[in-house]
C-alpha cells in the first residue's frame, strides 16, 4: 500500500459524505444531557466488513455483530453511548438483539441487515425504554447532513467529535470514503474502547471488502495505544453501497490499491485523532522501531516503549531520560544488544551503537518540548520494523480515571 502516492483528497466530511448514506444523532436519555444515540443507514443496502475486539469478555453487541457479519449486508448500524452493555449476561444479549429488531422495524428492513454497537460504562443494563423511543426518533431524523450529529452521539470521554472523508477518481467516477470514530481512554487495540465507522459509495466485489478493512485496521487502529488497556466493545465497520457507479473493485482492478490507500488515509486520520485526544494527553508520539530480528520482535519493543508509564510520564515532563526508554527495550523480550542499539528523538542522535553524548541534552529537550515528535529506535540486528502511535501520560489522566461517569 503506497499511501503517499494514492491520488486521494482529504475533505472535511463524515459518514454521510459518500452518496446513499444517511445518519442521525439524538439525545435519547441514556445520558443526562448530551447526544447518546446514533443511527447510520444506507440506501441501497450496502456490503459490510468489520473487525472486533479480542477481549475475552466481549460485550453483548460485539457478540451479536459477529453472528450477523457472515451475511455480509448492512442496511444500518445503531449505536448508543453512555452504556457499554458489557458484562450484562443473557439480558445484555437480548437487549442488543432487540435493538436490531427495533431498528429494522423503524427502517422497514430485515434484522439480519442491522448491526449494533454500544459504548460507555461496563456492567449496567441498558435502559431499553429510552433506547426504543430513541431509535424511532433517530430513524425519523435520518438525513444526508446527519453525519456530524452522529459523530457527537457516539462520544463518551472524547473532547470532540472525530470525523473525516476523502475522495478519489475511479473509472471516471468520483468515489468518496467517509468515517467517524470515538475513543480517548482504555485504548490499545487489537482493538480497544474505540468505535469507528467507515462508509463508501464505491462498488466493491463481494469478498474483497473484508480483506481491505482487515489490512487497513492492522496498519491504523491496531497501531495506536493510549494506556495499554484493551476494552470489551471495540469495533470497526466498513460499508460500501456502490452508488458511485464504478466498475466493482477487487485486487484485480487497476484502482484497487488507490481505493485501499484512500480507506487507509481516512482510518489513519481517525486513529491519530483518537491518540491526540487521549485522556489528559498533551503530546502525540510516533515510536518507530527498526533493525529488529523480525516485525514481531519490533512490535514487542514498540508496545513496551509506548505503554511504559515511566517513559510516558517523562514525555509529559519533557524529560529526555533515555534510561527509561532503553529499560523498556530491554524487558520487551525482543533480541537486543547494547552495542548495536541506536536511538534518535526526531533527527537528534541520543544513542549511537550503545553510546550517548550528554552534551546534546538541550537538543533532546527541544524535541520533547514539541507537541508531536518521533522516537526512533534501531536495534541493529535485522530488518524487522514496526510503528506505533501513542501519547504521554499526565496527572489529568489519573484525575479523570478516578472520577469518570458517563
Amino acid at each position: 500500500m503506497t499511501i503517499d502516492k494514492t491520488p486521494y483528497n482529504l475533505i472535511d466530511g463524515n459518514v454521510t459524505s459518500p452518496r446513499g448514506f444517511l445518519a442521525a444523532g439524538i439525545h435519547a436519555g441514556i445520558k443526562k444531557v448530551k447526544k447518546d444515540l446514533a443511527l447510520v443507514a444506507s440506501d441501497p443496502v450496502a456490503q459490510v466488513a468489520a473487525t472486533f475486539t479480542t477481549n475475552a469478555l466481549a460485550a453483548a453487541p460485539v457478540r451479536v455483530c459477529r453472528n450477523q457479519l457472515p451475511g455480509g449486508r448492512a442496511r444500518a448500524i445503531v449505536v448508543n453511548s453512555g452504556n457499554a452493555n458489557a458484562c450484562t449476561g443473557e439480558q445484555g444479549l437480548a437487549d442488543a438483539e432487540e435493538m436490531l429488531r427495533v431498528t429494522a422495524s423503524a427502517l422497514d428492513a430485515d434484522a439480519s441487515e442491522v448491526f449494533v454497537c454500544s459504548t460507555g460504562l461496563i456492567g449496567a443494563a441498558l435502559p431499553m425504554d429510552v433506547i426504543r423511543a430513541g431509535i424511532a426518533t433517530a430513524a425519523a431524523a435520518l438525513h444526508a447532513e446527519g453525519g456530524g450529529d452522529a459523530a457527537q452521539a457516539i462520544m463518551t470521554t472524547d473532547n470532540g467529535p472525530k470525523h473525516i472523508a476523502a475522495t478519489l477518481e475511479i473509472d471516471g467516477k468520483t468515489v468518496t470514503v467517509g468515517g467517524m470514530a470515538k475513543g480517548a481512554g482504555m485504548i490499545e487495540p487489537n482493538m480497544a474502547t474505540m468505535l469507528a465507522f467507515l462508509t463508501t459509495d464505491a462498488a466493491v466485489e463481494v469478498g474483497a471488502l473484508q480483506g481491505c478493512l482487515s489490512g487497513v485496521v492492522e496498519q491504523t487502529f491496531n497501531r495506536i495505544t493510549v494506556d495499554g488497556s484493551k476494552s470489551t466493545n471495540d469495533s470497526v465497520f466498513l460499508m460500501a453501497n456502490g452508488v458511485a457507479g464504478n466498475a466493482p473493485l477487487s485486487p484485480a482492478h487497476d484502482a484497487w490499491d488507490d481505493f485501499v490507500g484512500t480507506v487507509f488515509a481516512v482510518a489513519r486520520d481517525l486513529a491519530w485523532k483518537i491518540v491526540k485526544d487521549g485522556e489528559g494527553a498533551t503530546k502525540f508520539v510516533t515510536v518507530n522501531i527498526s533493525g529488529a530480528a523480525d516485525d514481531a520482535e519490533a512490535q514487542k519493543v514498540a508496545r513496551c516503549v509506548g505503554n511504559s508509564i515511566l517513559v510516558k510520564t517523562s514525555w509529559c515532563g519533557g524529560d529526555p531520560n533515555w534510561g527509561r526508554l532503553v529499560a523498556a527495550v530491554g524487558y520487551s523480550g525482543a533480541a537486543v544488544t547494547e552495542d548495536r542499539l541506536s536511538v534518535r528523538y526526531d533527527d537528534e542522535v541520543v544513542i549511537e551503537n550503545g553510546k550517548s553524548d550528554f552534551s546534546q541534552l538541550k537538543a533532546w529537550e527541544a524535541v520533547l518540548a514539541q507537541d508531536e515528535f518521533c522516537v526512533n529506535i534501531d536495534l541493529g540486528i535485522g530488518t524487522g520494523s514496526y510503528t506505533l502511535y501513542t501519547c504521554d501520560c499526565t496527572e489529568e489522566y489519573v484525575r479523570f480515571n478516578t472520577a469518570y461517569s458517563s
